[in-house]
């Protein structure tokens, strides 16, 4: 039996305008009556996580920021900190490449340079952080770092912003999570590793849970649960390491598999 399914948001649970699907309360309600825990594994800080579920703040379990910082009922469950010297380096590598701007995700707020601030950027930037704090260095910011992210506003992440951390490969967590977004954590630290540890704390099999994702920052999610599923419109490998494939998100293939698990008394 299903216990624990966990999705990603941004072209995973949410549809192609960035809405939950119109059936999602009713969903949950049901798996709340079955007993079924239900998470959010997103790259999005945990603060804008709450601003899309207000009502399940007391019911969800947070996978924030690729996992690298868990929360149930507004309490931390465990966090994967980035060394604070090697979190500057990376930090500041792209204070000068134009059209690359650097974002630095503490426990609390995420960090942006002054100098470096996306105006016209700065809405789309709100979509994954709501609590945002402009700083003019570094050595300002007084917050554990759990991960770095670089964003560029013409969708070319792959080709632009992933080769410029070629040397990070071996040592960090250096992941496409989407094409405008590279995040970078801790050497492990990942969505995967995030539901592997969950598994441990609630004492659930990965036969007892489902995930959904689309993107690279799921990719380890595909190996962590028996019920693994890649989105139709999932980026290529991600599908290669799911066991299932899912509709779309347009489709909200999230809550037509869930549905389907309570038809065939999965859960």
């Amino acid at each position: 039996m299903i216990k624990l399914i966990l999705s990603d948001m941004d072209g995973t649970l949410l549809d192609e305008n960035g809405r939950l699907p119109e059936e999602f309360d009713e969903v949950m309600e049901e798996l709340h009556k079955r007993g079924v825990q239900f998470a959010p594994a997103s790259g999005r800080q945990y603060f804008s996580l709450l601003k899309s579920f207000p009502k399940y703040k007391d019911r969800f379990i947070f996978v924030s920021d690729n996992g690298t910082i868990v929360r149930q009922y507004g309490k931390e469950l465990f966090s994967d900190i980035i060394e604070k010297e090697r979190a500057r380096e990376i930090f500041n590598s792209v204070n000068n490449v134009e059209g690359v701007y650097n974002v630095l995700c503490g426990k609390e707020t995420v960090y942006l340079l002054r100098e470096k601030k996306p105006e016209p950027q700065m809405e789309e930037l709100r979509k994954y952080f709501r609590a945002v704090e402009l700083v003019d260095s570094f050595d300002e910011i007084p917050d554990e770092p759990i991960k770095i992210s670089f964003f560029t506003p013409d969708a070319d992440a792959e080709e632009k912003v992933y080769p410029l951390f070629a040397k990070y490969y071996d040592s960090m967590q250096v992941v496409l999570a989407s094409a405008y977004w590279v995040d970078i954590t801790n050497k492990g630290a990942n969505k995967g590793a995030a539901v592997k540890a969950l598994q441990k704390r609630l004492g659930l099999k990965p036969e007892e849970c489902a995930v959904f994702g689309d993107y690279m920052n799921d990719l380890e999610m595909m190996s962590a649960a028996y019920y693994s599923y890649a989105m139709e419109n999932a980026y290529p490998p991600v599908k290669e390491a799911a066991r299932f494939l899912a509709p779309s998100n347009a489709e909200h293939g999230v809550m037509k598999t869930i549905r389907g698990f309570m038809e065939q008394g999965l859960c």
